[in-house]
């Protein structure tokens, strides 16, 4: 007799089947995974009442109370924002009274919005500002830079 040669070896085809089985966890993992990234981004509600995708949930806005119009402080957010960036939308919701106004705007690729309402003492006028980056993740040094900004300036107007 003569030694088994590679063509009467016995073959199991147990490995095509294998292959064929891991590409398919492959794609259920992927899959999977997918459905997760989709779930763990959404959209977050603006002070702008709009929605923007958001990444991550965190704190992403603050606000500030000023004993000034709403007109005063307005003005002064859109000085400041036009000073280090450039406004996209003004809104004025139409479900408030005329003493709400907001907009959004553009800066170091940064979407921010801002809100400026009388508050509830009508008295004071609360400015909210909300800030994040252009892939969704909340940068709040920003809201809170701009925030003292709009402080700044609305000093330097009733100063001079």
């Amino acid at each position: 007799m003569h030694p088994p040669s590679c063509q009467d070896a016995i073959v199991l085809d147990a490995g095509r089947l294998f292959d064929c089985l891991v590409g398919m966890m492959k794609a259920k993992i992927f899959a999977i995974l997918a459905v997760a990234v989709v779930a763990a981004t959404g959209c977050v509600k603006t002070v702008s009442d709009t929605h923007a995708p958001s990444v991550s949930f965190a704190r992403d806005r603050v606000e500030g109370r000023y004993p000034r119009s709403v007109d005063q402080v307005y003005q002064a957010a859109f000085a400041v924002i036009n000073k280090n960036g450039v406004v996209v939308t003004e809104y004025i919701p139409h479900d408030t009274s005329n003493n709400v106004r907001s907009f959004q705007a553009k800066v170091d690729e940064c979407n921010v919005w801002v809100r400026v309402e009388a508050d509830a003492d009508a008295k004071t006028t609360l400015i909210t500002v909300q800030a994040r980056t252009k892939w969704g993740t909340t940068n709040l040094d920003l809201a809170i830079e701009l925030e003292k900004e709009v402080a700044l300036q609305l000093q330097s107007q009733s100063g001079s």
